[in-house]
C-alpha cells in the first residue's frame, strides 16, 4: 500500500476541498448540510480554523488529492478550549488505502502536541460502520449517539459521538488551549 502524503492544505487544494465536500453533502451523511457551499465559503471556513491554530491537512497518494481533515472547535465556549472536533473526508478512490487512518493519525499526534484534552469526532449515521470502525482502531471509544437528529435523504439520522481522550490521566492543562 502507497503511504498518502499528508501536508498543510493550501489555497491551491481548495477546488478539491470544495469538490469533495459537496459530493458529501449531496450523497453522504457524514456533513447534514444540504447545499453545498462555494469554494469561496471553503476558503472562509479554512481560514476561521487556522486563525485559531488549529490544523487543516491534505492528503496525496501518487500526487493526487486524496483527501482532507482538520480540527475545529467543539463548542465556542471558553471552558470548552481544551476539547476539538476531527473532521476527515476521504476520496471515493482513495477509500481503503489508509488515506483517513494517515489523516486521523496526524491530527491526533497534532492535537497532543497543542495540549488538548480530547477529539470528538461526529459520525453522521450510525450505519456508517467505516467511519466508526476507523475511530475505535484509532482509539476513540463510543462516548454516545443523538438519535434522529438529522432529516436529510427523507429520513432520520443518528449522530454517534466519539471521543479520545488525549490526556486520560486527567492531569490539569500543560497549554493554554484554543484562543476562543
Amino acid at each position: 500500500m502507497i503511504e498518502p502524503r499528508l501536508r498543510d492544505t493550501d489555497s491551491g487544494d481548495l477546488q478539491d476541498v470544495t469538490a469533495l465536500y459537496a459530493d458529501e453533502v449531496l450523497h453522504g451523511t457524514a456533513t447534514f448540510e444540504l447545499d453545498p457551499p462555494d469554494e469561496a465559503e471553503m476558503a472562509k471556513r479554512v481560514a476561521a480554523v487556522r486563525a485559531l491554530d488549529l490544523p487543516w491537512l491534505t492528503a496525496e497518494i501518487d500526487g493526487r488529492f486524496a483527501g482532507y481533515a482538520y480540527l475545529s472547535p467543539f463548542r465556542l465556549r471558553p471552558a470548552y478550549r481544551y476539547c476539538v472536533e476531527l473532521s476527515v473526508y476521504v476520496t471515493p478512490e482513495a477509500r481503503g488505502r489508509g488515506v483517513g487512518r494517515a489523516l486521523m493519525q496526524a491530527l491526533i499526534e497534532r492535537g497532543r502536541a497543542m495540549g488538548l484534552r480530547h477529539l470528538i469526532g461526529a459520525i453522521g449515521d450510525s450505519a456508517n460502520a467505516g467511519s466508526i470502525a476507523l475511530h475505535r482502531a484509532c482509539g476513540f471509544r463510543e462516548a454516545g449517539v443523538w438519535r434522529e437528529t438529522g432529516w436529510k435523504f427523507d429520513r432520520w439520522i443518528d449522530v454517534v459521538l466519539m471521543q479520545l481522550d488525549l490526556t486520560p490521566d486527567g492531569r490539569p492543562p500543560q497549554s493554554d488551549g484554543l484562543r476562543l
